[in-house]
């Protein structure tokens, strides 16, 4: 079995797009033009994104679990401090500085109400 996709809600999808495609590597999927309801976009290694607009929740939740969390996996430690400078750079908010997080390099920060972890196991 292959997981097919991840569907995250957010409160903006063009923002939160653009967000991904910028800092993240993601692009449009073809199949699904971008609007302001949903957006599928495609991971540099083939992974669906699938973001949707909040208002979508039927029960009206907006919130994720405290723990929850999505986590992109990156080469080496270079290319962790380089995302985590284009990040800051790019304006987002970051409270900590890449670190050893147990038996990985990265950090962690929020984008809309999603954590984010940004990792490697490489320790070059």
């Amino acid at each position: 079995m292959t997981i097919n996709h991840l569907n995250l809600t957010v409160k903006d999808v063009s923002q939160a797009s653009l967000f991904f495609q910028t800092n993240l590597g993601f692009q449009h999927s073809s199949d699904t033009p971008p609007n302001d309801t949903i957006a599928v976009l495609n991971g540099p290694d083939g992974f669906l994104l699938v973001l949707m607009q909040e208002r979508l929740n039927e029960n009206g939740n907006h919130s994720y679990p405290d723990a929850f969390h999505i986590g992109f996996y990156l080469p080496d430690k270079a290319a962790v401090h380089h995302t985590w400078q284009q990040l800051q750079d790019g304006g987002i908010l970051l409270t900590q500085a890449p670190k050893q997080i147990r038996k990985t390099f990265g950090f962690y920060f929020h984008y809309d109400n999603i954590m984010i972890e940004i990792t490697t196991a490489n320790n070059n």
